[in-house]
């Protein structure tokens, strides 16, 4: 990557704040960019590269690579959305109906709580592409209402996004982490994400599960919904949703690396309790980019969590924020204003929580 000026340079700054201003304002303005997300974040990527002048082949690589090659193993979440897609294709049958079975035997309230909860947990072991997958065919095979359906999507990726953060194997912002704190004074292992955050994302998942039975699954009636039919899709519809996932999560490596100047110049030299509130940017830039210009060695140990549970917690918020998102969002097709409606509000509610919690922290 080229060199980063030390010190701001205004033009670069103000075309960069500008792209930012258009990310977050025309998919909810311009019916023809919600429709094409994956385009419109490809060219907010090209822009952004080309005002910072970050190109060089490494980055283009890396773009390319991203959507299919996680922590160096040739499985990523185009691969993983493929052939999932596939192979509920051809055994949808028994799948459906042993989803719509259990969540008859358990009951919405009971199976909505079960489910989210081991997704989130499982998050970080399976890695959240994965988990990401099985929550939108599970999704799409209850026999809910579409806007029930919307509402236990967003609350599930919170809680994915949360959960994939407990090891490096989970997502890359936890990989990333882990790298930039393996020396001293933290020599983060494993572990180290469990104990240091282990406590606030556990609760926050169960949290979650909790208020997605008793706000959906209170409401939800299985009977009431069977007689919907699933609209099956083709192979063909399969392929290109795998198809723009890639590009969205290409575009969001160029989008995030096009933005780092910001990021260095302005979000990263702030105290932690501020920071916290800075990082709600996650919400639309990769916080896998934001952790990696973020987080080093020479932060405290408030800092560190201050900033990673703002990253954690934003990412829900809006679409691009999340791989969880993204995946759901393109299975369930929800749109950018539907995911917003119900996704700000809780991202924001979930925000306070936790900056209540770390206070302490912040004032100690």
């Amino acid at each position: 990557m080229a060199a980063i000026p030390e010190e701001p340079v205004m033009s670069v700054a103000a075309g960069l704040f500008a792209i930012f201003a258009l990310v977050l304002i025309l998919p909810f303005k311009v019916k023809k960019v919600e429709q094409n997300l994956e385009p419109f974040f490809l060219i907010m990527g090209v822009a952004a590269v080309t005002i910072s002048g970050l190109w060089n082949l490494e980055l283009i690589e890396e773009a390319v690579k991203a959507p299919v090659i996680t922590a160096g193993i040739p499985l990523g979440i185009f691969q993983v959305v493929l052939v999932a897609g596939l192979l509920i294709h051809y055994f949808d049958r028994p799948f459906y109906e042993g989803i719509t079975l259990l969540a008859r035997r358990l009951g919405p309230r009971v199976f909505i709580f079960v489910i989210i909860t081991l997704l989130g947990l499982c998050s970080s072991v399976i890695s959240v592409i994965v988990t990401a997958v099985i929550l939108a065919e599970v999704v799409v095979a209850l026999p809910f209402q579409r806007n029930e359906k919307t509402k236990i999507t967003v609350i599930a990726c919170f809680a994915l996004g949360l959960g994939a953060a407990l090891t490096p194997v989970g997502e890359p912002l936890s990989t990333i982490v882990v790298h930039k704190l393996a020396g001293p004074p933290y020599n983060a292992d494993f572990f180290f994400l469990f104990m240091l955050l282990g406590i606030y994302i556990c609760i926050g998942i169960i949290s979650l599960a909790i208020f997605a039975a008793e706000y959906v699954g209170k409401k939800a009636s299985v009977e009431a919904a069977e007689s919907q039919r699933r609209s099956a899709e083709t192979v063909r519809n399969i392929a290109l949703r795998a198809v723009k996932v890639y590009l969205f999560v290409g575009a969001l490596v160029l989008l995030g690396t096009g933005l780092t100047p910001l990021i260095i110049w302005y979000f990263s030299k702030v105290p932690a309790h501020t920071l916290y509130w800075v990082n709600i940017v996650s919400a639309v830039v990769d916080n896998a980019t934001l952790a990696a210009a973020e987080i080093g060695p020479t932060l405290s140990v408030v800092q560190i969590k201050s900033a990673l549970m703002g990253l954690l917690v934003a990412g829900g918020m809006l679409v691009p924020g999340n791989i969880p998102n993204i995946v759901a969002a393109a299975r369930l097709k929800i749109t950018m204003k539907e995911w917003a409606s119900f996704g700000v509000p809780l991202g924001l509610v979930l925000m306070v929580a936790y900056f209540v919690a770390l206070a302490p922290l912040y004032f100690s």
